[in-house]
């Protein structure tokens, strides 16, 4: 079996895409996952499985979302390796001088190709720092990601993928999680 942690985008926020937890864990069950635990009300689900393709899991689970709930909803699927590897090469962690309660991740469905760095720079503002791999951006909000006009939606629309972003405090907790 292999751990995985699959990032729901857009749930339980302003209102929209109601999910109560309990409900997303037993669809998570009836779909045969194992070990499966929720984690706060922002649709971080862990669970264990015996497919080993995280894009055949995001479609899974995103349909069934869509039977269970009457609503699409992006779902990313990541294995414990790719967390890992996530968060180990945060760029601002390291540096031991960022405030980490103002540190983001945005989890990238794909690796963004074909996009403008340079509109993407101009909507930084001058203390916000932000760092594009393949697999996620990294982001330095000390005003608040509440503010910054680097939100998930202006990011999935220039950088062509489907994202959803997390607090540090929550991407550390999953991966705490999923190696417990």
């Amino acid at each position: 079996m292999i751990t995985y942690i699959s990032i729901l985008r857009g749930i339980n926020v302003s209102g929209q895409k109601l999910v109560k937890m309990d409900v997303l864990k037993r669809m998570y069950e009836n779909l045969g996952f194992e070990n499966v635990c929720t984690y706060i009300q922002s649709g971080n689900v862990l669970f264990s499985s015996k497919e080993s393709n995280p894009k055949e899991l995001e479609d899974l689970i995103s349909s069934e979302i869509q039977k269970t709930f009457g609503f699409e909803v992006p779902v990313l699927v990541l294995n414990l390796k790719t967390l890992g590897a996530i968060i180990e090469n945060n760029p601002y962690v390291s540096e031991g001088e960022k405030d980490v309660a103002h540190l983001h991740v945005t989890f990238l469905a794909d690796n963004p190709s074909d996009f403008d760095l340079d509109s993407i720079l101009q909507k930084k503002q001058p203390e916000e720092e932000i760092a594009i791999t393949t697999n996620a951006v990294y982001l330095y909000c000390p005003n608040g990601y509440g503010k910054t006009k680097l939100h998930n939606s202006f990011l999935e629309n220039k950088l062509k993928v489907k994202a959803t972003t997390r607090n540090w405090k929550t991407t550390k907790e999953l991966l705490k999680m999923a190696q417990a």
